[in-house]
């Protein structure tokens, strides 16, 4: 592979962004603990200068790997431009809480919960589960307050995280949102509502088939082939200039203009990032917003949220609707609460609850399927839905990024994390009993 300057990026934005596959970790075996990797304890970037053995700068291709990732999670504006989430001038309303002694209490006890790991035999503590799954940020509300906090790594309370493919989710409820006001029709052709598109894949998709991942379009991300079209995604997405004998496309909406097919649309679920880009587009199409304006108006500015959030772009200031996020904990905490209130929040209602409603029955399990953790789910508006006994839906992102909606028992859960590898499948054996745990314990309060 190339080492110039656009390909090491692209390395590193692929490394970064990318969902579902690995993120290579040091030449050990095991990789360091939570507590033995923890930014702080590594020194990582501390000192004025930081000694050069502890330097993570751009254009390294390896500021996204293990150990480093858990410092550049809460530090991706020092590494790719940025567009801002703005969450308005007016103050903040606060999350409510209980009294500090009932808070105090209260974290005691979730943090000696028990519960079974999927397929374990022993037993482990709610609070030994953010260790395993190294957590950098934990937030839960029950009936709208919150009842736990906690942060850990490089993550503190004014911070902000990388949110990966929970990117996807807020693109895909700004998708949903305009489909139950009127504004986009879900049944149209891709082609029909950007005809750029041209004779790529997606011209023949609906907008629903996009939404929901079910086109039929090419894009592997297998990360050991040099020529895998992830690569070809990231330089195109390279923000830095290309180099000189670069022939190939500019931009995440060139790229998606010559994507080939890989089977038909709408027979099975296939999760691929660049349905979520397609859908950015056609958000922006349709009402003249860029993804990150339109957060910023329909949700950020409407929830209370009291930090701004930030949002990757290409080259050519595109955002990333696939994985660019970064944003606070609570302010994560506050859009799950909007899912939660089916688009109330502060006694504002800022979507039809029809939008949630959708969401979260979920879509057709029969087109899901490989992942075993979540057997019995589905995939819709770019929301992963559990089909569990407590009607569960979350978003998730790489290394371990969770906004879990729990309708049934009336929780709300954020975790941001710098879990060694990206997949998953990796955590959830652990988060998802702990989540129930959790849950069970908050109903029975």
């Amino acid at each position: 592979m190339s080492s110039s300057t656009s390909d090491v990026i692209a390395i590193a934005l692929a490394a970064m962004l990318a969902l579902g596959t690995a993120t290579q970790l040091s030449a050990q075996s095991e990789p360091l603990s939570a507590r033995e990797s923890d930014p702080k304890v590594m020194g990582w970037m501390q000192g004025f200068p930081p000694p050069p053995d502890k330097l993570i700068t751009q254009p390294d291709s390896n500021y996204f790997s293990f150990p480093k990732l858990r410092w550049s999670v809460c530090h991706l504006r020092e590494f790719l431009p940025t567009e801002e989430i703005s969450r308005g001038l007016g103050a903040p309303v606060p999350l409510p809480y209980p009294s500090p002694a009932e808070f105090a209490a209260l974290a005691r006890e979730i943090d000696a919960l028990t519960f079974t790991p999927l397929n374990a035999s022993e037993a482990m503590t709610w609070e030994e589960s953010l260790y395993a799954n190294y957590t950098d940020g934990m937030l839960i509300l029950h009936k709208g307050q919150v009842v736990y906090e906690r942060y850990f790594g490089c993550l503190e309370e004014g911070g902000k995280h990388a949110i990966m493919s929970m990117t996807k989710s807020i693109t895909g409820l700004l998708g949903e949102i305009l489909v139950a006001e009127g504004v986009l029709d879900d049944t149209a052709l891709v082609r029909d509502v950007i005809p750029e598109i041209g004779d790529s894949a997606f011209a023949t998709a609906t907008v629903r088939q996009v939404m929901d991942m079910t086109t039929g379009v090419q894009y592997s991300e297998d990360y050991s082939d040099p020529n895998a079209d992830i690569w070809l995604y990231s330089r195109a997405a390279s923000p830095l200039p290309k180099a000189a004998d670069y022939s190939g496309p500019d931009g995440y909406w060139e790229y998606l203009q010559q994507v080939p097919p890989d089977g038909e649309h709408g027979e099975a679920f296939h999760y691929k990032t660049i349905n979520s880009d397609m859908l950015g587009w056609i958000i922006s199409r349709v009402t003249g917003e860029a993804v990150t304006d339109l957060a910023s108006d329909r949700l950020w500015t409407r929830m209370g949220a009291e930090q701004d959030a930030y949002q990757t772009v290409d080259g050519k200031g595109v955002p990333f609707a696939g994985g660019g996020v970064t944003a606070g904990l609570r302010d994560l905490g506050r859009l799950g609460q909007v899912m939660l209130d089916r688009g109330e929040i502060n006694g504002q209602r800022l979507f039809p609850a029809e939008v949630v409603e959708t969401i979260a029955a979920g879509g057709d399990p029969s087109k899901f399927a490989g992942f075993p953790t979540i057997p019995n789910g589905s995939y819709t508006s770019q929301w992963w839905v559990f089909h569990n006994d407590h009607g569960a839906y979350a978003a998730r992102g790489v290394h371990g990024q969770t906004i879990y909606v729990d309708p049934t028992a009336e929780m709300v859960l954020v975790r941001l994390a710098s879990f060694p590898r990206a997949q998953n499948g990796f955590i959830d054996p652990t988060s998802l009993p702990a989540y129930q745990a959790v849950a069970e314990y908050l109903m029975a309060r």
